[in-house]
This record gives structure tokens, C-alpha cells and sequence, in this order.
């Protein structure tokens, strides 16, 4: 069998190798993107971030959430919403996502094979089908390993494709539950269980820690777990697993400290680890860190210089968006492209019902770290947008320095927050103080005048205090 040659051969075609491919191209180079599915796009496309972002906007959409929030019936749903109601605009969406994936590797010249890809050695990359047979011999000048992250499945967990799910396997259920148990108050665990919780679901959050999204600035999530009560959510802190038990109509969580739960549903939302199983990755001199993932230097190169690793199989922060920037400063990196180390300032969007987003320090990390600052506040019932659109719970929550007025974090909870949130990160990274967000007009009505009104809140304490 002849062996092919490239440039770069990418393995993963989820949001981190597909930025380093294309800037290969886009750089002259030669690329091969090796992707184990029959389709491109990664767990991202299929199983992650997309699917999980369209199932939210489905479900607000067929729900009509906002408008039932605005007569203030968002307890009770006053029509079915049935699965294949979810799965046909889920399919709308990732129908067109693959093709406009397909149109930008083939406008780019990138050659994708399908295939599950292994190292034969440090140059030498084999593709095989799932019966293990040979498919190609690929070498790569330079190659990056874009394999990404799968749900943590342990030994002791019954899962199965009925009862017992994973983040993946819950996207292949043929009927809404009455109730479920979601294990697991993270990202993941409380993005699920707030959309299941907006569909009537009678959904339980359980996690060892004491609040739901414990990154988050406290208050923040204070006020999300305020706004999931509303909608039937209830969360269980303080609590570790010590066994699920599958019965015939239901299963049944058993606590260390001697509790127990039974629910038509489980979601194990408890972690995800690198997905590298396949690659042979021993037939290198790659190893993996205490946690199973790949280290690699501030260039995201593996202790193989020729042998970059990026997105989630390197570990945190494990964001689609992070994971593109790294592909595409790996890519600039490898072919000697000026560039530059990957930024440490970035929003994190969390895409609850309702939705969070912020960037830089929390309250609590300002507090521990000594600094004086200050908190600017803005309610959502504030803002004549928000009063138009439905009346929808959520805030601004702006911290500053005390003396300098400089912006130190951004944090909103609420709609649109994801979008929105873009200004504060804008105005951050050019040095804008406090008053940067008074003297400058915003359209109205909008949810961005949020930032004015949370602005004028702290601000005027400072000058109380002067």
C-alpha cells in the first residue's frame, strides 16, 4: 500500500482540529484530516457543544419559554413537546453544519479520511475501518492530535441506552421522562438538566460540592439556582454516590450518607477524560499526565516537537472556543507563522435556562487575593428590553478597583448574556475603567444598557466614599 504524504496531518475533526487544518492550508501547506465517524465535526458537532446549544434553543422555541415567562406561566407546558418535535430541528441544524464543514476542507484543499487513526511511530500515522483493516499509511512533517473528550463512563455505573445515560447517549432517547436524576452539577450535568427542566421534567441535580457551577462567582450562582427552582428544577448538594441500582421500571442512587433516590432516569454527568484509547500513543515517547491527559509546553507542543496536541485532550479549559485558537496557533506555530501564546483572558458561556457568561475575576477570588474593589449591579427588571421581551429574571454584576476604577470581572446571568458579555471583554483587555461604560451611549432599549445601569450602581458608591 502506498504511503501518502502531507504537510500536517491533523487527527480530530471537532472545532480544535479543524482551525489547525485549515490555518495549515491557508499558510500553503499540505493537510490530511483524519476523522474516526463517517462525518466530520467531532463529539463538538455531534454529541457536544451543538447539539447540546440546539437542543436549548428547540426547547425555548417549542415551549415558547419567553412567552409564557412574560404572563408568568413558566411552571407548566401547555402543549407536548415530543422528541421527534427536538430531533428534526437538531437535524435541521447538524445537516447544515456538516455541509458548511465539508465546503470550507474542500474549498481549503484539505483531504479528510474517514477512518480510526493510530501512530505507527513518530512520522508514520496508520488508518484502519472498524474491522481493524488497513486502510492507509499517512506521513506527516508535522502532525497534531485534535482527538477531543468523552463522558467518563466508570466500571461501576449500569449505563445502557434506555435508563442510564451519558451526556452522548442521552441525545439518542425516544421519549421525555417524567422525572430523572442528573448526577453531577457542572457545565454539562446543569445545562441538561435545566433544558429537561423547562420541557416539565421533574429533574434533581445531585453533586458532592455545596452549589451548582461552583466556578462561577458565588452570587451568579445563587441567582441560577434561584431561576431553576422556578421552573421545577431542585439541586442536592453535599452528597456522594456510593451506588446506582437498575430496577425494571426505574433506577434507584444510593448516598454514603445512607439516602436514596429513584427516578424514570439517570444522567451521569460526572467528568469527561481524553479520548486516546485508539491512538497507540506508546508507539511515541508520548505519555499521558496523572489525570489521562496529554501535557504539552505554552506552544502545545508534546515533548515530540513535531507532535502538537490540542482541545480537550490536553484538559482544561475544555471550550470550543478555546480549543479553535489553540488549533490554529498550533498550525501558525508548526510552519513558522509569526504568533503568539494563547490568551489567558477569555468568556466562559454556560448555556443554562438562563444563561451565563463571564470574564475575569470572581468576587470571591478579588476577596481572597486582597484586593479593594467594588460591585456594580444591574437587574434585569431594570432594563426596559428585558421588560419588553418577557420579564425575565437575570443581572449585571460589573467588579472594579476601588482607586483605579479599573474593570476586574464581568458576570451575567440572563438572556442574551452570551452575546453581551463580548462588550465587557472588549472594553477589559483595552483597560477601561468603570466610567468608560457612563460616558458612552447605548442604543435603547437593548440588554447591552445593562452595562450603564450597572456601571452608574457602583460607581456612585466610589464616589460616596470619596
Amino acid at each position: 500500500m502506498e504511503e501518502i504524504y502531507a504537510d500536517l496531518v491533523v487527527i480530530g475533526s471537532g472545532p480544535a482540529g479543524q482551525k489547525a487544518a485549515v490555518q495549515a492550508a491557508k499558510l500553503g501547506k499540505s493537510v490530511i484530516l483524519i476523522e474516526k465517524e463517517c462525518y466530520p465535526g467531532g463529539a463538538s458537532l455531534h454529541s457536544g457543544t451543538i447539539p447540546s446549544k440546539s437542543l436549548r434553543e428547540a426547547i425555548l422555541n417549542l415551549t415558547d419559554f419567553y412567552k409564557k415567562s412574560f404572563y408568568g406561566k413558566i411552571q407548566k407546558l401547555q402543549q407536548e413537546i415530543s422528541i421527534n418535535d427536538l430531533n428534526y430541528c437538531l437535524n435541521q441544524v447538524l445537516e447544515e453544519q456538516i455541509n458548511h464543514l465539508t465546503r470550507q476542507f474542500e474549498k481549503n484543499k484539505i483531504q479528510i479520511i474517514f477512518g480510526l487513526a493510530h501512530f505507527e511511530n513518530d512520522k508514520q500515522v496508520v488508518v484502519v475501518n472498524e474491522k481493524n483493516q488497513l486502510l492507509h499509511f499517512i506521513k506527516g512533517e508535522k502532525i497534531v492530535i485534535a482527538t477531543g473528550s468523552k463522558p467518563r463512563n466508570p466500571n461501576n455505573i449500569p449505563f445502557d441506552h434506555e435508563m442510564v445515560l451519558d451526556s452522548t447517549r442521552l441525545l439518542s432517547i425516544d421519549t421525555l421522562p417524567k422525572d430523572m436524576i442528573v448526577l453531577g452539577g457542572g457545565i454539562i450535568g446543569s445545562e441538561y438538566a435545566s433544558f429537561f427542566a423547562a420541557l416539565g421534567t421533574n429533574v434533581c441535580v445531585v453533586d458532592k460540592r455545596d452549589q451548582m457551577l461552583p466556578l462561577l462567582d458565588k452570587e451568579i450562582g445563587m441567582h441560577l439556582q434561584k431561576a431553576l427552582g422556578k421552573i421545577g428544577l431542585s439541586f442536592f448538594g453535599n452528597k456522594e454516590v456510593d451506588e446506582v441500582i437498575r430496577h425494571i421500571k426505574n433506577i434507584e442512587v444510593r448516598f454514603k450518607d445512607g439516602t436514596s433516590m429513584k427516578s424514570e432516569l439517570l444522567l451521569y454527568a460526572l467528568g469527561r477524560t481524553a479520548n486516546i484509547d485508539h491512538l497507540h500513543i506508546e508507539n511515541t515517547a508520548i505519555t499521558v499526565d496523572s489525570k489521562g491527559y496529554i501535557p504539552v509546553n505554552a506552544l502545545f507542543q508534546t515533548v515530540i516537537p513535531h507532535i502538537y496536541a490540542v482541545g480537550d485532550v490536553i484538559g482544561g479549559p475544555c471550550l470550543a472556543s478555546t480549543s479553535m485558537e489553540q488549533g490554529r496557533l498550533a498550525a501558525r506555530h508548526a510552519f513558522g507563522a509569526e504568533t503568539h501564546h494563547f490568551p489567558t483572558f477569555y468568556p466562559i458561556g454556560i448555556y443554562t435556562i438562563p444563561e451565563i457568561s463571564s470574564c475575569g475575576y470572581t468576587e470571591e477570588q478579588l476577596r481572597n487575593l486582597g484586593f479593594r474593589y467594588e460591585v456594580g449591579r444591574a437587574y434585569y427588571y431594570e432594563i426596559a428590553k428585558n421588560n419588553i421581551a418577557g420579564n425575565d429574571s437575570g443581572m449585571f454584576k460589573i467588579l472594579f478597583h476601588t482607586d483605579t476604577l479599573e474593570i476586574l470581572g464581568i458576570h451575567i446571568i440572563g438572556r442574551n448574556a452570551t452575546e453581551v458579555v463580548h462588550i465587557g471583554q472588549v472594553a477589559m483587555t483595552f483597560g477601561a475603567k468603570i466610567d468608560y461604560f457612563i460616558d458612552h451611549i447605548f442604543n435603547y432599549p437593548t440588554y447591552a444598557e445593562g452595562y450603564r445601569i450597572a456601571a452608574l450602581n457602583g460607581f456612585n458608591k466610589v464616589k460616596h466614599k470619596r
